[in-house]
């Protein structure tokens, strides 16, 4: 069995549940082929060795596209007709000249890629993010009888949910990485029997360590990781770390922010602005190599998850799993599906999303209970290997990939 893995940036900083993925299929023996829309923005640098290996469906531009999709029209095994037949479908559904231009150009990439399904003998793809790259797979999928399945995430389904429900019906199997999504696709009109949760997983690789926050330490390092973003609530985060400052003079509390983004310019006037410029230190980006040692010298790790201007969040970030995996005390937000990971005082501590308040009093509880943070951190452990390790929603994607083989496309 050959795996075709189709995401809009392989291999991404931000995407490593990607590539983390890939390689653990390879480790069991599964042959991948990575494709990718774009070449990423922000590269994973450890993975030049996959990036190497992808294919990169847009990287000679559009016109090339255009061009190289004609000559594959033409190619024995693409019955093209059939694609066409679903484009012309799907395009009576869609309103604007726009986004049905850009579906027809979508198309046209698919052809590209149903050529190299049959090229590489490609046996099924798995799809990464429900937008763009799922439109471009399902037409592949229809041109060459390859089966699909999707995992979905954020804002793929709530911000660019175009068509949800006919690319569910397509798919072996939609997955999503909650069940606050999978609610959430059942209202758009998505069949509960196309739907599963495989989770963004972590690899455990880790030992259960005693939490660095003791009852009589009086220093207190918080940590954060993300990119630079508004979602990111990087900006609550500040303005809770002045309040905490204020609220334990006997604390010297210090601030790392991993991650690079569009907003950090801005973070580190606020940070001056705020007076605590000296307590916030940026790391910027981090290999994920990086990461575990990074989360080892911190106290406790604060994500301020928040909805953003255009509606955009996050679905359960795999930074808190890592922390979760590393005996990390964990403060978050109650948005999305991060409640089914953080559970309010059994594996960490949530707040209302953009609410500095909320934040500070949810630090406060965490700094309250330093006593059972040996038992809060163990149960957060058990349950991201219960629930959110690699290994386990790998096995339930094989399941999927094994049983689509015997019933083909939808």
């Amino acid at each position: 069995m050959t795996i075709a893995y189709l995401a809009p940036e392989i291999p991404a900083r931000s995407a490593t549940f990607v590539y983390q993925e890939i390689h653990e299929l390879q480790r069991r023996g599964i042959s991948v082929c990575s494709f990718s829309l774009h070449r990423p923005h922000d590269p994973a640098p450890d993975q030049q060795a996959l990036r190497d290996k992808t294919q990169y469906l847009y990287a000679d531009g559009y016109f090339a596209v255009g061009l190289k999709a004609i000559r594959n029209m033409l190619r024995p095994g693409i019955r093209v007709s059939l694609g066409l037949r679903a484009l012309v479908s799907d395009m009576r559904q869609l309103s604007g000249l726009r986004t049905r231009a850009k579906l027809c150009f979508q198309f046209l990439a698919a052809v590209n890629l149903a050529d190299a399904l049959i090229k590489n003998k490609i046996s099924h793809v798995h799809v990464h993010f429900a937008h763009v790259p799922t439109q471009v797979a399902m037409y592949a999928s229809a041109m060459t009888g390859v089966p699909f399945t999707v995992t979905s995430h954020a804002n793929d389904i709530f911000e660019r949910g175009l068509l949800l429900a006919l690319k569910a019906e397509r798919s072996a199997k939609f997955f999503t990485i909650s069940d606050y999504n999978l609610t959430f696709l059942k209202g758009q009109g998505v069949p509960e029997s196309r739907l599963g949760i495989v989770r963004c997983g972590v690899s455990l690789n880790y030992k259960r360590k005693t939490p660095n926050l003791q009852s009589d330490k009086k220093s207190l390092v918080i940590g954060s990781l993300g990119r630079l973003v508004e979602k990111k609530g990087m900006d609550i985060l500040l303005q809770t770390l002045a309040a905490l400052v204020s609220e334990y003079p006997e604390l010297d509390i210090t601030l790392r922010i991993a991650g690079d983004g569009p907003l950090k310019s801005v973070l580190q006037q606020q940070a001056k602005t705020l007076g605590i410029a000296d307590r916030v230190l940026f790391d910027g980006a981090l290999q994920h190599s990086q990461v575990g040692d990074w989360l080892d010298q911190l106290d406790m790790f604060v994500l301020a998850c928040k909805i953003d201007t255009n509606g955009d969040m996050d679905g359960i970030p795999v930074v808190l799993m890592e922390a979760m995996s590393q005996s990390v005390p964990v403060v978050t937000t109650n948005l999305s599906g991060i409640p089914e990971l953080v559970i309010p005082g059994v594996t960490g501590y949530l707040a209302e999303q953009g609410d500095v308040q909320s934040l500070q009093d949810a630090v406060g509880r965490l700094l309250a209970n330093r006593e059972e943070l040996d038992e809060i951190t163990a149960r957060a452990l058990q349950h991201v290997a219960d629930e959110f390790s690699l290994e386990s929603n790998v096995d339930r994607l094989v399941v999927e990939f094994n049983r689509s083989q015997t019933q083909g496309v939808k």
